[in-house]
């Protein structure tokens, strides 16, 4: 095949299977509506089950249905017959795939299901089949063609299959009122979850870390902090240890220029006041907000409600964390 006619046929692949999606949207009726509030009723898990390239479809929906709120798993038809049954519960809904709607395996299954007093709801291409006559509910993903030049491979049923498993768990985590945060609890791998999920409280340095002077400290001893610390930075606090201002790599060099000879003079004589600070309690993506809109690499945390620092956050402990 010349590159001219890889792409069409490819282009005519993509072609089929938009049209098989498209072809899903004005078959919604009241039994997607049905389908929906069943699984949203559910009160133990989605059991989604199926044989196959249906099997390997199955296993995409049971874990978009997980992380979108509905607690879902997969169950292979075969294995099903085979012992796994034993992973279905009482209150449990199965969600059965099959194009054809006669596979063997599942309708196997269906004894038992039935047997259990388990909805069943089926995603099927064949709405007339033995699986559609036991279901509860029959959400039909009958497409004209396959995109297989042979009408054999799976290929526009199962991507139609597939976006019908989607338009569930997305109608689902609406009806559930499912946030962000929600969604980060169940990816506390990913940067999602780590922006959602990490406070300032988990990534500031404490108690020996904390680089703190007192106004009334020499400057000689306050450019010792500075530098040991290795922030770039000291807090200033007064008598009580209350935050009263900062002193950057910033404010020392602009203290030579203008002031001469640095080391007469104190912490206070320096410092920054009135510094951009931030509670422990809020998300880490917030403190690096702060920082990007004052142009600061580092703020100290403070207390709630008071002025006496807890710790420091810097933008690199942001940067090793995966927030930014």
């Amino acid at each position: 095949m010349h590159a001219a006619k890889i792409l069409q046929r490819a282009r005519d692949v993509l072609d089929i299977e938009a049209r098989g999606i498209l072809s899903l949207i004005d078959r919604l009726d009241e039994s997607f509506v049905r389908a929906v509030n069943l699984l949203h009723a559910c009160k133990g898990k989605v059991v989604v089950t199926g044989l196959g390239k249906s099997g390997l479809i199955c296993r995409k929906i049971a874990a978009t249905l997980s992380s979108t709120g509905t607690p879902s798993l997969f169950l292979h038809a075969g294995d099903g017959i085979h012992g796994d049954l034993g992973m279905i519960m009482k209150e449990d809904v199965v969600l059965a795939v099959s194009n054809s709607g006669e596979t063997d395996e599942i309708l196997k299954l269906l004894p038992i299901i039935k047997r259990m007093g388990l909805t069943l709801i089926v995603i099927t291409g064949n709405p007339d089949s033995t699986l559609s006559r036991s279901g509860d509910v029959v959400l039909n993903t009958a497409v004209k063609e396959e995109a297989c030049p042979l009408g054999l491979a799976p290929t526009a049923s199962t991507t139609a299959a597939l976006a019908m498993g989607d338009a569930l768990a997305v109608v689902l985590l609406e009806q559930k009122g499912f946030k962000e945060h929600d969604f980060a609890m169940r990816h506390p791998g990913g940067v999602l979850g780590r922006k959602l999920l990490l406070q300032v409280d988990d990534l500031m340095h404490r108690g020996e870390e904390l680089p703190i002077v007192f106004e009334e400290t020499p400057m000689k001893e306050t450019l010792l902090v500075i530098t040991s610390k290795r922030f770039g930075v000291t807090g200033v606090v007064d008598a009580q240890g209350a935050l009263i201002g900062v002193i950057t790599d910033g404010d020392l060099r602009r203290g030579l220029e203008s002031r001469g000879d640095i080391f007469r003079l104190k912490a206070k004589d320096l410092m920054t006041q009135n510094p951009k600070t931030i509670p422990a309690d809020v998300l880490a993506v917030q403190a690096v907000a702060v920082m990007q809109q004052h142009s600061i690499t580092s703020l100290f945390v403070l207390e709630n409600g008071g002025r006496k620092p807890l710790g420091v956050v810097h933008l690199h402990d942001m940067l090793k964390a995966g927030v930014v």
